[in-house]
C-alpha cells in the first residue's frame, strides 16, 4: 500500500489540463493553415495576372514601333483563363508622344473580392 503512495505518475487531471493545452495550440494552428492557404492562392493569382500582362508587354516588344498602333483607353481588351480556374480581363492602352509610345497593360479579375494590376511600359523609336 506504501507503494501506491509513492507512485511518481500523472494523476488524470494532470493528464486532462494537458489535452486542452493541446486542444487549443491545435485550434489556433489549424486558424493560422487557412490564414496561409488564403494568403498563398492570393499570390497565385496576382503572378498569372502579372504573367498575362507581361505576355502582352512582350508582344508589343517584338512589333517593330511603327507597327504598334495608338489605341484609345478601354477599348483593347481580352480575355484570360488562369491554371486555377480564375478569369482574367486584359486592357491595355498605347498612347505616342512624339517619338515615344507609353503602353499600359491593366489586368483584373475577381476572387471573392475585385483585384487588378497596372504595368506601363515605354517604347521609342
Amino acid at each position: 500500500m506504501n507503494f501506491l503512495t509513492k507512485s511518481k505518475g500523472f494523476s488524470l487531471i494532470e493528464v486532462l489540463i494537458a489535452l486542452v493545452i493541446l486542444a487549443i495550440s491545435l485550434l489556433a494552428l489549424a486558424g493560422l493553415m487557412a490564414t496561409t492557404v488564403k494568403n498563398n492562392s492570393f499570390g497565385s493569382h496576382i503572378t498569372e495576372a502579372s504573367t498575362f500582362a507581361q505576355d502582352k508587354l512582350e508582344e508589343f516588344r517584338a512589333m517593330r514601333w511603327d507597327d504598334v498602333q495608338v489605341t484609345p483607353p478601354g477599348l483593347d481588351t481580352d480575355n484570360r483563363s488562369g491554371s486555377t480556374g480564375i478569369a482574367y480581363t486584359r486592357n491595355w492602352t498605347v498612347i505616342q508622344d512624339g517619338n515615344i509610345k507609353t503602353i499600359t497593360i491593366t489586368i483584373n479579375w475577381n476572387d471573392r473580392t475585385d483585384h487588378s494590376i497596372r504595368l506601363i511600359s515605354v517604347i521609342s523609336k
